[in-house]
């Protein structure tokens, strides 16, 4: 069994509950302040974690309370964190969520220490062999995704990049990746980019998901508390299902069930 490697974000969640959203210029009063662990690469990693995969992450926080609290949670779950670089007088990313008695969010994300990742960061990729997954999502700067997507691909590992927040990568990294994975939304972004990678797997909600000529039906979901986070659960799981060795459609089908799971609990990672 394969490593899976996750280049990407972490993030602190503070969501409050409002009545409604504030007018320019308006104070008003909210719910309690809640926080989560958020961050799609932390998202993805922790998923990966949780369907058996030996699990390492490439990353920053800050020199903060929240980068403390980040590094314990990764390491409690068996997370290799040697390559997570902590930023000097920089804070850890942290997006602010309001919520709304509809459900609606507004969303604020600071990169924090996020934005410092760079190219430099990646050399531990410098270790990865065939049998190991690099997992990437686009929250960190796109130079370094690119850079990170062809170190791995000339040490024969499989690469799944995640264009997710949705931003252009150049062809020749796209066709790289076995596979790039997208909703639908992201898809026809992709399309309308004039991109065609080799391999794409394209999330369909409630219809399942399909990558190629396979298609897979959604997991069956139990009760929906908070989507948040579900898409990342579903690339994590279907990382660490690609490193054990599954056939695509099995790692597809382990990759919906866990996102059906995910589902049911508050926050990205529950």
């Amino acid at each position: 069994m394969g490593r899976v490697v996750v280049v990407g974000s972490l993030n602190i969640d503070s969501v409050v509950e409002v009545a409604r959203h504030p007018l320019p210029g308006e104070t008003l009063l909210g719910g309690d302040l809640v926080k989560h662990f958020g961050g799609k690469g932390a998202n993805q990693a922790i998923a990966a974690a949780r369907a058996g995969a030996k699990v390492a992450f490439v990353g920053r926080v800050g020199d903060d309370a929240d980068g403390d609290a980040y590094l314990r949670r990764l390491t409690g779950y068996g997370i290799d964190t040697t390559h997570l670089s902590r930023t000097a007088g920089v804070a850890t990313g942290h997006a602010a969520i309001a919520v709304d008695a509809h459900g609606e969010n507004t969303i604020i994300v600071s990169p924090g220490a996020n934005g410092r990742v760079t190219v430099a960061d990646l050399a531990s990729l410098t270790t990865l062999s065939p049998d190991d997954v690099l997992l990437a999502s686009l929250e960190v700067d796109t130079d370094v995704v690119a850079e990170a997507a062809r170190i791995a691909a000339s040490r024969g590992a499989r690469v799944i990049l995640n264009l997710a927040p949705y931003a252009g990568l150049p062809g020749d990294v796209l066709d790289l990746a076995d596979p790039v994975v997208v909703n639908e939304h992201e898809n026809e972004l992709l399309a309308a980019d004039g991109y065609t990678p080799r391999s794409v797997l394209v999330t369909l909600g409630s219809r399942g998901s399909r990558w190629g000529d396979t298609v897979v039906p959604a997991g069956a979901v139990t009760e929906v508390v908070d989507t948040t986070g579900a898409g990342d659960c579903f690339c994590g799981t279907l990382a660490a299902g690609l490193a054990a060795g599954l056939a695509a459609a099995d790692a597809m089908e382990a990759a919906s069930a866990a996102a059906a799971l995910s589902v049911g609990w508050v926050g990205a990672q529950g």
